[in-house]
């Protein structure tokens, strides 16, 4: 499906949140370029499943109303003269879309995605489910605007964002060549994780999902064990796969209490617990056993958003050629299919859902 073309018209098709269980498919204004933007000819916008959060209980981030989307890929049509850069018209570009201040004292140390002053597209700014979208000044001089190689299709370069967290998973938990990775939560990010995990060097893969349906997904992923912990036991699976150690890395990809408080025991002495996907505000307390992560000098680690570092490299691991784009993108809809793109995500028969202005 080619992206519709407009010529000769100041409106555009866009996807606008309003409140929960109000997005609305409208017509608004093609926005204008001002000082130091970027305007951006979107080319393709991926759902994340923060917008099927968003849509269901709301966000009260998002600065209603406000064009939605933030995993989107675009060609650059107009650039400012007060951009600074190597930015050229006709360049595609994908984003860091939690966009930094650039001063404070976590953007000095290179933790742009724990900014103190962070202000998200689609949430901030207006996103990219639209057939435009500008790149404020702000992104462009803190780095968040990446180039992207035309040789990766639009609704692969979409997914640069989301595989950029994933890349950021792999980092905090330190996975290194030969590394065991349990993932548990086999959901995109999940997947996701276990995709870059095995970009990074990790021998072994265990993916651990109760969704039978999401556990069937995997198997063409090609990861070395696939684990129903509702009915095996996951714990012996691991230990049998690292002679008795438990795994270097164990990811914890599920939003739900008990995988998070389990993840301790399926991992080595000096290994580490990667807590990736949160739990509801107001139900996000959990009971770990201190002796483990004390005696076996567990590292338990969080890991939120991404940096521009991050999605540039991202970017380049999609550029060499292993990575399952075609697998993880499932389906690729007309940009007022939205809504179905929430039926596939609610009902499970989805990974990523790209849509297409």
């Amino acid at each position: 499906m080619e992206p519709r073309q407009m010529e000769n018209t100041e409106i555009m098709r866009a996807i606008v949140y309003h409140a929960p269980g109000d997005i609305r498919k409208e017509q608004v204004q093609v926005p204008e370029c001002g000082k130091g933007e970027i305007l951006v000819k979107v080319d393709a916008c991926a759902v994340c499943g923060t917008d099927l959060k968003a849509f269901i209980s709301g966000n009260p981030r998002i600065l209603a109303p406000k064009v939605m989307g933030h995993e989107f890929t675009g060609t650059i049509l107009v650039i400012d003269k007060k951009v600074k850069g190597a930015f050229r018209k006709g360049d595609r570009v994908v984003m860091a879309t939690s966009i930094s201040c650039g001063m404070c004292h976590y953007c000095r140390n290179g933790w742009n995605n724990l900014c103190a002053d962070i202000k998200p597209m689609g949430f901030s700014y207006e996103g990219g489910m639209a057939e435009y979208v500008v790149i404020p000044e702000r992104a462009i001089v803190n780095g968040h605007l990446v180039k992207v190689p035309g040789k990766i299709k639009p609704e692969h370069a979409a997914l640069a964002e989301p595989l950029s967290c994933a890349v950021n998973s792999m980092e905090n938990c330190g996975v290194r060549k030969g590394d065991v990775v349990v993932v548990v939560g086999a959901g995109p990010m999940g997947i996701m994780n276990g995709c870059v995990a095995r970009e990074f060097g990790a021998r072994k893969i265990i993916m651990a999902e109760v969704n039978k349906d999401r556990l069937r997904q995997c198997e063409a992923f090609g990861f070395d064990q696939l684990v129903d912990p509702l009915t095996e036991d996951i714990g012996k699976i691991v230990k049998d796969h690292t002679g008795g150690l438990g795994a270097d890395v164990v990811v914890v990809a599920a939003p739900a209490a008990v995988p998070q408080e389990q993840a301790p025991a399926l991992t080595r002495k000096r290994g580490t617990v990667c807590l990736f996907a949160s739990l509801p505000a107001g139900k996000s307390n959990i009971t770990l056993d201190s002796r483990i992560i004390h005696y076996g000098e567990l590292r338990i680690v969080g890991t939120s958003d991404s940096t521009p570092a991050q999605v540039k490299r991202a970017v380049k691991l999609m550029c060499g050629g292993k990575m399952p784009l075609d697998k993880l993108v499932t389906h690729i809809l007309d940009l007022y299919e939205f809504e179905k793109a929430f039926e596939l995500m609610k009902n499970g028969v989805s990974l990523r859902v790209v849509l297409k202005p």
